[in-house]
Order: C-alpha cells, then sequence, then structure tokens
C-alpha cells in the first residue's frame, strides 16, 4: 500500500454493515440465516467472535454486542426473547410467563435475565436448545399475536390460561388481577379460559381462585394484602374508594377501605411511593383525609409485611 493511501475497505464490510442493520431492528440480535442473507461468511462471523464485536447467545444466533441494551431493562428482556424466537424457528412464539412478561402481567417473580418460555408447533420438531423452556403446547394460530416488532407471543387470554395452573394461588389472583385491571381480559376471557384449561393439572384450583380476583386491584401488593385480609376473616368494604372535601372535590382515593371500622388502608409499594415527591404527596392527601375525616384512620402496610400476615389482621382489629 503506499504512503497516505487509503486501506481498501474489506469485500465483508458491506455485507457485515447490512447484517448491523437487520439486527438494529431486532433489539440487538440476528440469526445466522439473516446473516447469511446479506452475504456474511462464516469467516467473518468467526473474526467478529474472536474480536468481541459479536457474541452468540443461542446456536446460529449473534448479538451484536455495540447494539445491545443495558442489562436489566426491559429492551434487554425484549432482546433475549427475539434470541430465543430466532433460536426456535420461524413457528416459534413466546409463551407462558415470558408471554405474560410481554403483555405486562404483574405479580410474577423478577426475572432473572436468562430464563425464556417458548412454544413449538409440535414435539419433536425442535431439539433443545440450551438456555430456553421449550413447551409443545397445542395452541391454535388464532392464538398467536405477532408484535410491532416482530416478536410472536400468545394472546392475552391464551397467555392467562397457560400460566395459571403453573403458578400459586397468590401469584395466579395477582396476574387475574392485574389483566382484569388492565383491559388485557375480560369477564368473556375468564370463561374462554376455564373452558380451555379443563383438564389440565390444576384446573380445578384456578377455578377456585377466579372469584378472589378484583379489577380495582392496582398492583401485586394490593392483591396479596388483601388476600391476607380474605383469609383472616377481615375483607375490605371496598377497593379504591374514593373521598371528597367540603366542595365535593376529590381529595383521595385509597387502597383499602372498612367501613364499619371507619378504616383506611394503604399498601405501599417501594417504586411508587419512595419517591421524595410521591412522599409529599401521600403526606398532603393523610392530612387531608385527617381535617375532612378525624374519625377515621389509617394504616399502612408493605411488601415486609406479608411477611408475618398476623401483623397486617392485627393492625387492622386495633386500628378499626
Amino acid at each position: 500500500m503506499r504512503k497516505n493511501e487509503s486501506p481498501r475497505p474489506s469485500p465483508s464490510e458491506g455485507p457485515v454493515a447490512a447484517a448491523v442493520g437487520t439486527a438494529f431492528g431486532q433489539y440487538g440480535v440476528l440469526s445466522w440465516p439473516q446473516a447469511r442473507a446479506h452475504g456474511v461468511r462464516h469467516c467473518d462471523v468467526r473474526r467478529l467472535r474472536r474480536g468481541g464485536a459479536w457474541g452468540s447467545p443461542y446456536p446460529q444466533v449473534y448479538s451484536v454486542r455495540s447494539l445491545l441494551p443495558s442489562p436489566g431493562t426491559d429492551d434487554m428482556f425484549l432482546s433475549v426473547v427475539m434470541a430465543a424466537q430466532l433460536a426456535t424457528g420461524p413457528r416459534a412464539f413466546a409463551g407462558g410467563e415470558t408471554a405474560a412478561r410481554l403483555w405486562g402481567m404483574r405479580g410474577l417473580r423478577r426475572w432473572d435475565g436468562r430464563e425464556v418460555h417458548m412454544v413449538i408447533p409440535a414435539r419433536g420438531t425442535q431439539r433443545h436448545v440450551h438456555g430456553i423452556t421449550l413447551h409443545t403446547w397445542n395452541v391454535p394460530e388464532e392464538e398467536v399475536v405477532t408484535r410491532g416488532d416482530r416478536i410472536r407471543l400468545t394472546s392475552p387470554r391464551r397467555t392467562l390460561a397457560d400460566v395459571l395452573t403453573r403458578v400459586d394461588r397468590d401469584t395466579a389472583v395477582c396476574l387475574m388481577d392485574s389483566s382484569l385491571n388492565q383491559g388485557l381480559v375480560d369477564d368473556e376471557d375468564t370463561e374462554w379460559i376455564e373452558t380451555t384449561n379443563r383438564g389440565r393439572r390444576g384446573c380445578v384450583n384456578v377455578r377456585a381462585w377466579w372469584p378472589l380476583a378484583d379489577a380495582r386491584a392496582q398492583s401485586p401488593l394490593e392483591t396479596r394484602v388483601r388476600l391476607v385480609c380474605v383469609d383472616g376473616g377481615l375483607p375490605p368494604t371496598a377497593l379504591q374508594q374514593g373521598f371528597t372535601d367540603g366542595s365535593g372535590s376529590l381529595i383521595a382515593v385509597v387502597d383499602f377501605w372498612w367501613e364499619e371500622r371507619r378504616l383506611i388502608g394503604e399498601a405501599d409499594g417501594v417504586g411508587p411511593h419512595s419517591t421524595p415527591q410521591a412522599l409529599l404527596r401521600d403526606r398532603e392527601r393523610q392530612n387531608a383525609l385527617q381535617l375532612w375525616y378525624p374519625d377515621v384512620r389509617v394504616v399502612r402496610f408493605t411488601w415486609r409485611d406479608l411477611q408475618r400476615p398476623g401483623y397486617i389482621l392485627s393492625s387492622i382489629t386495633r386500628a378499626g
């Protein structure tokens, strides 16, 4: 090469750039068939992996490290799901707990950063893929939807049907409450879910749990506190009860209300109630309640209190 002469571009740079463009629209991941369609060669992939520019979360699936979302973010979860979909084939789709998280159903334990549930069309059509839980559920095509980002997943009602038989009661009711509150399912869907799950292990338990669900619940903490109260014989009279001032203006909407006890209950989650602004609003609201309703008392519960249900029940009985 002559002095001051620019190096000639590698013949593979164009194909690699095109492949990276595909990964850009897929949360930083792409499959080997997609890369090959752009003209990327095996030697290119080996070079990129040796240099650390590309990774390989699953066989024949590659991640462009510079495009990957930050760990622990929602986009990182979507990246892992997209990679799993590419690894399991074009007819595969997310289901179970993974689909529930994609729909925003609240109540499951925090995602561990690895677990992905994918459904494949029929038993024996896909080899085992390390890091992916494969299911061979018989899901009608009309119960599979495709998001705008090309992630395929089960419909909300099918997702709920598949998850409810796999979790404990409290988690199941949290998912029911969340799905109803967000409008992901309605009363007609609950009947469809019961019919769909008929004969599945755990379906009898799920049928008994539906009467405990309440669309007014706005968080898993509210649901779990309510279940403690129901189990202890102290169900709230109302949820999301509104209180007004002398002019009829709304001053507060509270999580729980026991009418006979003249008692308000609040579920204080770490996120919504821990910021300085939230603490200020909570204090102002409670002061207004005490001003306009001096005979009303307030009890507050946190996630830690769920570890001692007796404390929750005794707080209600003593305060009321």
